[in-house]
């Protein structure tokens, strides 16, 4: 794997897993010397990220890990609820064992207890068992588009959610689960538009604080 595909990764996880957390700075020089590359490499790889919204770049002020306003938050939501539920039929007619067995293992993890305590890898799961189901349905294009609204979603939870956000408050994926087994089409929907609301519903737009980071101690250990 090359270098700079290598930290892109690494940076999304920390982002998606809000250990870099909405808002925070991302000095080129620290970055360059953390991952121990020149700060043309440490550039290029913001810029991919900024390119898919989860960081953002301004003359001046360097880079930054994305912090959504209320409006984006309302609209990333917005946009999932009014996607998400159309690609149940697909998810249904190209249904098979492989599928199922991937999404049990994630909802397996979501109720795992050691990982349920963890806010951060809760989002994290919840977002991979939205994106498989949705390269269940078939349909590429729309599954790399709601690919990117899970992980701006993250990134909307960890500002304006809390655990409410990706528990069994907002519906457990497992009851999904069971609805599709059994190819359910307009339960399954009906569920998934629910579930979204829900989500939406548990969002509270308020303000949090954005601290220091240790880099080193975030990336060191992956290198």
């Amino acid at each position: 794997m090359k270098r700079d595909q290598q930290i892109y990764q690494q940076m999304l996880k920390a982002i998606v897993e809000h250990q870099l957390a909405p808002g925070l700075r991302l000095p080129e020089d620290k970055l360059a010397e953390t991952f121990q590359i020149s700060r043309t490499g440490v550039r290029k790889v913001l810029q991919r990220l900024a390119l898919e919204k989860f960081v953002t770049i301004e003359p001046n002020k360097g880079a930054h890990v994305a912090r959504p306003s209320v409006d984006e938050a309302r609209q990333v939501i917005d946009s999932r609820i009014m996607v998400e539920p159309l690609l149940i039929e697909g998810v249904i007619q190209n249904w098979s064992p492989r599928g199922y067995s991937r999404l049990v293992r994630i909802v397996e993890q979501e109720n795992d207890p050691e990982l349920r305590s963890d806010l951060a890898v809760q989002i994290d799961l919840t977002a991979q068992f939205h994106i498989e189901l949705a390269a269940l349905s078939g349909n590429l294009v729309m599954a790399d588009f709601v690919r990117q609204l899970a992980y701006r979603s993250s990134l909307v939870v960890a500002v304006y959610g809390s655990r409410h956000s990706v528990g069994c408050d907002c519906g457990c994926h497992h009851e999904l689960l069971h609805m599709l087994e059994a190819k359910q089409i307009a339960p399954s929907i009906q569920w998934m538009d629910r579930h979204l609301q829900a989500i939406k519903q548990s969002l509270q737009f308020k303000d949090t604080a954005v601290t220091g980071v240790d880099f080193q101690k975030i990336f060191q250990p992956l290198n």
